[in-house]
């Protein structure tokens, strides 16, 4: 019984014209054996299964064709069947540099070079010449350069960036692209047609959609892939895992991602292999949200791809792309891959649990397209549209709302008391605000939080605490959280909340930025809530950090013969150190 011979070899192209959507290479080889302008040398770069190792082998066979026919071989000749059924000749050398990379083994071929063939032409054809070791390249530059006459080299690579410059300014670059799903589709029923494999016709378009989907975009992938649907009959019809991931992230559903993530990996699906599908689908969803669909893919994954990325929306996209590349980055350091991969998933389906800049961008991208179970806002949405806003545009109406807010607030203060950030007070400005402050009793600064509205809600101190711990202290800028973490809330009078600190100095440091504070205690409660510094153990009555705060009224009775003299002041480190640590003694001073 005959070997069985595999699809991809058995419709491999003999001619130019059999060569499959890579005119742009054929067209200029044919010419150039038509008009005798061959070169003595070429780089044939693509992706993997377009045709490169065969174009080398159709150049050979032209070349050394007896009776070539318009730039054709012909197919008949001696020579021609030869390199059809794969036989060993002496003009045509085939090497794989993957294996044979060494400086020794590119010696060995080069000797043979020079050497007399059966044939007109000997074509010398590199594969994968880009895994030479750097003296095989050295090696092989100057004979590249200046073959004899009589030979041509083909050099073919997946990846020609990592050729060396010094061999691609040797030859002539072509670039062989990935076939489009029509192409392949045409290709792969005339080969079922013709190889006569059996299929059942209502199956022939689900097969021919399978294939096409695995090959993506490459007509040997296509074929092996044909070849196993030929062996099982018909096309075994199977959830794929990153469709079910997708669906989950759609859905904003943490407990269904984690389970479809499970039985990927059930399925023999390694965590990495599955983040780059997931990369992969994420990319074509992205591209087709942009207007720039790719074209290489069926039109079955040009819809799912449209679906998904109006349900994420760009921002959606974007983030999952970058949470999703990181978690990658990160498997090669974390002792079990799984639960990177699953942490970043959760990340984006609950991006209430995510604090960062882009998981807030993709909740307000969320809320403004609507929020609703369309736009990806389903269970366990981890504070989806739905929940936030209901309706479509809320975040627009919120952001009018506060926007009005503001703007009655700057018409009843038309000098602001807080200075705007970027410039700087004068001394003089500093010296009357704290006189201001510290001898005034008048009403509220304009301008204040303290001073908007006329019925503000005192908080009580679990409210003040529970909300400051929860949602506000987070949210404010880093320089005024390291301010204000270091005081506490205290029971709060009829007119303000109180926060307690342990010295003036802090208190001083607190009020210049009470403002944001109090614009942080407004957009939690919904009102106005004028807030209040007071240094601990201080009594009632005491002065604060508050607009407004009443000082005692024997401020300005003080008997002189009261007044006590200060201690000496400390010159040096030393004294510091024993009067700050009372009841200390000095044993040695060094």
């Amino acid at each position: 019984m005959a070997a069985y011979q595999s699809l991809y070899r058995r419709y491999r192209p003999q001619r130019f014209d059999e060569v499959l959507g890579q005119d742009h290479v054929t067209k200029a080889l044919r010419n150039a054996v038509r008009e005798g302008r061959v070169g003595h040398a070429y780089l044939f770069s693509g992706p993997r299964g377009t045709g490169k190792t065969s174009t080398a082998r159709i150049l050979a066979k032209v070349l050394n064709c007896e009776a070539p026919v318009d730039g054709e071989p012909c197919g008949k000749c001696e020579n021609c069947v030869t390199v059809a059924e794969g036989r060993v000749t002496d003009w045509l050398l085939e090497q794989d540099a993957a294996s044979k990379s060494k400086v020794d083994d590119m010696r060995d071929l080069i000797e043979r070079v020079p050497l007399g063939t059966s044939g007109k032409r000997r074509v010398i054809i590199l594969d994968e010449v880009h895994m030479l070791s750097q003296g095989a390249e050295n090696a092989l530059l100057k004979t590249l350069e200046e073959p004899p006459e009589h030979v041509v080299f083909v050099l073919a690579t997946t990846d020609p960036q990592k050729v060396r410059p010094t061999i691609r300014s040797r030859t002539q670059h072509f670039e062989f692209r990935l076939l489009s799903p029509d192409v392949l589709a045409d290709h792969v029923r005339h080969v079922i047609a013709d190889a006569g494999l059996g299929l059942d016709p209502e199956a022939v378009d689900r097969a021919v959609d399978h294939v096409i989907r695995s090959g993506a975009g490459s007509a040997r992938d296509t074929l092996s892939a044909l070849d196993q649907v030929a062996a099982l009959g018909e096309v075994f019809d199977e959830a794929e895992p990153v469709d079910a991931v997708l669906d989950a992230l759609c859905d904003r559903d943490a407990g269904a991602v984690l389970v479809a993530v499970a039985d990927a990996l059930a399925a023999g699906r390694d965590p990495r292999t599955l983040g780059e599908d997931l990369i992969a689908a994420l990319r074509d969803a992205f591209l087709a949200v942009m207007g720039a669909a790719d074209e290489h893919i069926v039109p079955a994954q040009r819809e799912r791809a449209a679906r998904v990325g109006q349900r994420l929306g760009p921002a959606g996209l974007t983030r999952a792309l970058d949470v999703l590349g990181e978690s990658l980055i990160e498997l090669a350091r974390k002792p079990d891959p799984r639960i990177v991969v699953e942490v970043a998933l959760v990340r984006l389906t609950q991006p209430a649990t995510d604090r960062t800049l882009d998981a807030i961008l993709d909740r307000l991208d969320r809320l403004e397209r609507g929020g609703g179970p369309g736009s990806g806002g389903g269970p366990g949405g981890g504070g989806g549209g739905s929940q936030e806003v209901g309706t479509s545009g809320g975040a627009v109406a919120a952001r009018e709302a506060l926007s009005n807010r503001r703007a009655r607030d700057a018409s009843r203060s038309p000098e602001p008391a807080v200075q705007p950030p970027g410039d700087k007070p004068t001394l003089g400005a500093v010296v009357r605000q704290q006189e201001g402050r510290s001898g005034s009793a008048g009403p509220a600064a304009p301008g204040s939080v303290a001073a908007v509205g006329d019925a503000a809600r005192i908080p009580d101190l679990d409210e003040i605490t529970n909300a400051w711990s929860g949602d506000v202290l987070t949210g404010l800028p880093k320089s005024v959280r390291s301010r204000w973490r270091g005081g506490r809330w205290i029971e709060p009078d009829p007119s303000t909340v109180r926060f307690a600190v342990s010295n003036e100095w802090h208190q001083k440091a607190c009020d210049e930025s009470r403002r944001e504070v109090e614009e942080a205690l407004l957009a939690h409660f919904g009102g106005p809530v004028p807030v209040a510094i007071v240094v601990e153990g201080e009594p009632a009555g005491a002065v604060s950090a508050v607009p407004g705060a009443t000082p005692p009224d024997d401020l300005d009775h003080v008997d002189p013969a009261e007044l006590q003299d200060a201690d000496d002041a400390a010159v040096t480190g030393m004294d510091l150190v024993v009067r700050t640590f009372g009841g200390g003694e000095l044993i040695q001073e060094d």
